[in-house]
C-alpha cells in the first residue's frame, strides 16, 4: 500500500488549515487505499534553512533535517493543504521543500488549497515552479476552497459536495500516477 504523506503547509496561530486537512485525512481513511503520514509543520518545527551543503547532496548536518529528509523519502504520494498568503504560498511549506531535492523525484503531488475568492489557486500556482524543479509531478485534479472560513464550526471542516467529490478523483489520480512514477522513482536521478 503506497504511503500518502498529508502536509499541513501552515504554522499561524489560529490557522484554518488543520480542520481542512483533518476532513482530508479522514476522506483518505475512508478511501483506503494509502498508508498516511501526518506532517503537520507546526509539529514539525523545521528551521529555516540552514544548511551548510546544498540539499542535493544529501549530506545533512542538523537532526530536523535528517529526520524530514527520512520522512519525505519514505512517502510514495503527497498532498498540500495548503494557504494563499498575499497572491502566493506559505513561507512554512517553501521552506520545508526546500530543505530536501532528491526526496521530491517523481513524486505525485494533489493540492488541497484555501484562501478568499480564489480558494488558494493563486498560491498553488506560484508554487508550481519550484514544484517542478523538485521533480514533483502535480494532479490535474485538486481542491480548491474559496471562503474557506465559512465552512468550518467549532472547528470542524464541512465540505460542499464539489469539493469532496474532487479530493475522491484526486485521490484515485495519486493512487494512477504512483502506479505510474514507482519505476522511475526506482531509478537513478538523472
Amino acid at each position: 500500500m503506497p504511503k500518502l504523506m498529508i502536509v499541513v503547509g501552515s504554522v499561524r496561530e489560529g490557522r484554518i488549515g488543520l480542520p481542512i486537512a483533518q476532513w482530508v485525512r479522514g476522506a483518505v481513511e475512508r478511501h483506503g487505499g494509502f498508508e498516511i503520514d501526518w506532517a503537520d509543520l507546526k509539529e514539525i518545527g523545521l528551521p529555516l534553512m540552514t544548511e551548510p551543503n546544498h540539499p542535493r547532496l544529501r549530506q545533512y548536518t542538523q537532526a530536523s533535517t535528517i529526520a524530514w529528509s527520512e520522512r519525505v523519502d519514505a512517502a510514495d504520494t503527497l498532498i498540500f493543504v495548503q494557504p494563499e498568503y498575499n497572491f502566493s504560498y506559505s513561507p512554512a511549506l517553501k521552506n520545508a521543500m526546500d530543505h530536501l531535492s532528491q526526496e521530491w523525484w517523481r513524486k505525485p503531488l494533489g493540492t488541497v488549497s484555501y484562501g478568499g475568492i480564489s480558494g488558494g489557486t493563486r498560491g498553488t500556482a506560484a508554487l508550481r515552479v519550484p514544484e517542478m524543479a523538485l521533480g514533483l509531478v502535480p494532479t490535474t485534479v485538486n481542491v480548491e476552497i474559496p471562503w474557506a472560513f465559512k465552512q468550518i464550526e467549532d472547528g470542524v471542516f464541512t465540505p460542499l459536495d464539489s469539493q469532496a467529490t474532487m479530493l475522491e478523483r484526486m485521490l484515485n489520480e495519486l493512487t494512477s500516477l504512483d502506479a505510474a512514477l514507482a519505476p522511475l522513482r526506482a531509478a537513478p536521478r538523472p
